[in-house]
């Protein structure tokens, strides 16, 4: 499983050029920033409140005024910037973050996301999702493709929905995809898996581009 999601995460690391303004979510999206490739720095933005966010400190040299927005304990780099969540938003809402990179638990076909409540069970909250997905110039789905077999790319989600219409990308083990308003195009397959399979793992028909690429990890 954690071979998986590092291929997701190298390979969603490839969309970024350096100098780029990100906002990578909790969970597998922060992997992204050590799968970055040579030559590539992008500052990172925490939603509560500063840029230039690093990796987690080494054990006993935390500061414990400095957590990313999932209340862990992390680094910053000397030029980062510490603000109010007011301005942390206003950053967010006026476009100035060219992509987020965040997890889902549905998409669907007209770029519709599910990813903050599952009715009747606790979860975390939205975070700064909303504002995210509407806010950021790119939006970047990475995720594995099922949970436990069950379909997350789907014809029109059925858990309540963080945005309509706002993704652009989804990247999971299977394959690269991107969202038209045509419908999902499968732009990169990954070698260890046929049409056939991501297809069927799929819980809507797939547009196959007619330049079908190798999906790299590296």
């Amino acid at each position: 499983m954690a071979d998986l999601k590092m291929r997701i995460a190298k390979r969603a690391a490839k969309e970024f050029k350096d100098g780029d303004i990100a906002n990578l979510g909790i969970g597998l999206p922060t992997m992204v920033a050590n799968c970055l490739p040579e030559g590539v720095t992008i500052v990172l933005h925490s939603e509560n409140g500063f840029t230039g966010l690093l990796g987690a400190p080494e054990k006993g040299q935390e500061d414990v005024d400095v957590i990313n927005s999932g209340g862990a304990y992390v680094t910053y780099a000397p030029y980062g910037n510490f603000f109010g969540s007011e301005e942390s938003f206003s950053i967010i809402r006026g476009g100035h973050v060219d992509a987020t990179v965040l997890g889902a638990m549905e998409v669907d076909e007209k770029g519709n996301i599910a990813n903050w409540i599952i009715p009747g069970k606790m979860v975390a909250g939205m975070g700064g999702a909303m504002d995210l997905v509407v806010g950021a110039r790119k939006v970047i789905v990475a995720m594995l493709h099922t949970q436990k077999g069950a379909h997350k790319i789907l014809k029109e989600c059925t858990l309540p929905l963080t945005a309509v219409g706002v993704v652009d990308m989804i990247i999971t083990e299977m394959g690269v995809m991107e969202v038209t308003p045509e419908g999902i195009v499968l732009k990169e397959l990954h070698p260890d898996y046929s049409l056939d399979d991501i297809k069927a793992a799929t819980g809507c028909e797939l547009i196959v581009s007619p330049d079908l690429k190798r999906m790299e990890e590296e």
